[in-house]
């Protein structure tokens, strides 16, 4: 067709307009978006205007008359100046329309920061954006912006997203972070000791753990804990996951903020400040939940795999256990040795339970290396399960 292009995916048709569309042309457009119709049964319709580059009042005639038939119309990849006419002449409170995302590329950019859900690259000396491992991450980003500004308006020093860009074949969330350094990076270049950052960490980690949050706003925890928990009763003796399922379900409620991937890769040093970034793990509950997270990064992933304290972290596995055991210490200021290794063993109790269901999922049973985790995660378990009675200090 001349002036349009379709693509029929189930019950969705979506209508690719192109060029101009104005009064000489808008007859033939409607007559080609009625043959696409007919051709192509559909419940709903999208309109993609990517292509676009005007359209006049008979334009958006016809778009009036499509609404009428479609009231849940979409009107998506939009140009900047075409959403200023949609914006103008008030479309935009009548039709869901969608601005195009700018298409940025991070090869050859340095990454800062990496977290179960994507990967933080500076594409710039004062930017960097996250990029999703989920090529329909849309609500996953939408979700993070509001986390974040969450966490913002309660004092925690965090970056906000300022803009969403198409990367590849998926999206990315846009920060600006003027001389930002990531706490990674300070013991990498040596800049900092493992004391230092230890330290810094800590602090910031204090002022979100005391920091109260609407029990509503984001996720529980210990709901999360209990579900990998009880993934794992067909790979436990009976015994231990009933046990293991109590430890959890005993935990109290805790409406404090954790930041759930808390790791020397999402702290940045910015102008002196520690500042958080990847806001998408942000949740309520005990600190036991934190520290097993804490523990899993700098211990529990690599433990069966040295190297991947190096790939992950980019520090060596023994200085990764150090800053774990100091990171502990400096938590628990004033705690002897005994309550220090107690405290320990309760997250890792939830920490191993994370690692095994996480491997388990990822295949693990048919893999050398994850049978490898898998047992290591299942021994340990075994061995904290016959001591430790609570998962609460």
């Amino acid at each position: 067709m001349e002036h349009i292009d379709c693509k029929s995916e189930g019950r969705l048709l979506t209508i690719f307009l192109k060029g101009h569309i104005d009064s000489s042309n808008a007859s033939a457009v409607e007559a080609e978006i009625t043959q696409a119709r007919s051709e192509n049964p559909c419940g709903d319709l999208a309109l993609d205007a990517r292509n676009l580059s005007y359209i006049s009042s008979a334009g958006l005639r016809i778009i009036l008359r499509l609404r009428k038939e479609f009231p849940s119309l979409k009107i998506v990849n939009v140009s900047s100046e075409i959403y200023e006419i949609f914006d103008m002449t008030g479309f935009t409170e009548m039709v869901d329309v969608q601005k195009a995302y700018r298409v940025i590329s991070v090869e050859g950019c340095e990454v800062i920061g990496q977290g179960a859900n994507g990967k933080v690259y500076r594409i710039d000396p004062d930017t960097i954006v996250k990029v999703y491992l989920n090529p329909d991450a849309l609500p996953e980003i939408h979700r993070e912006r509001e986390l974040a500004r969450t966490a913002f308006v309660l004092g925690i020093p965090t970056a906000i997203p300022y803009d969403v860009v198409r990367v590849g074949d998926g999206y990315g969330s846009v920060f600006e972070l003027l001389n930002a350094t990531s706490f990674a990076k300070l013991l990498i270049r040596g800049e900092k000791s493992v004391d230092e950052v230890a330290q810094m960490s800590v602090d910031l980690l204090r002022q979100i753990h005391g920091t109260e949050v609407s029990p509503d706003s984001m996720p529980d925890m210990r709901a999360v804990a209990l579900d990998w928990a009880d993934f794992l009763a067909d790979y436990l003796p009976p015994e231990q996951y009933e046990k293991l399922h109590n430890l959890v379900a005993a935990v109290p409620e805790d409406n404090h903020m954790l930041h759930g991937d808390y790791h020397i890769k999402n702290v940045m040093l910015q102008n002196g400040e520690s500042l958080l970034i990847d806001m998408d793990t942000l949740c309520h509950g005990h600190p036991v939940f934190e520290l097993a997270s804490m523990f899993n990064a700098y211990v529990g992933y690599s433990e069966t795999d040295h190297s991947i304290s190096r790939s992950f972290l980019g520090i060596s596995h023994e200085t990764a256990v150090e800053f774990w055991n100091k990171s502990l210490r400096l938590y628990l200021e004033g705690a002897d040795e005994d309550r220090v290794r107690a405290v320990e063993e309760k997250a890792q109790v939830v920490g191993y339970t994370r690692i095994m269901r996480r491997s388990i999922r990822r295949n693990g049973l048919n893999t050398e290396a994850g049978q490898k985790e898998i047992r290591n995660c299942r021994e340990h378990l075994q061995d904290l399960l016959s001591r430790v009675d609570s998962l609460t200090f």
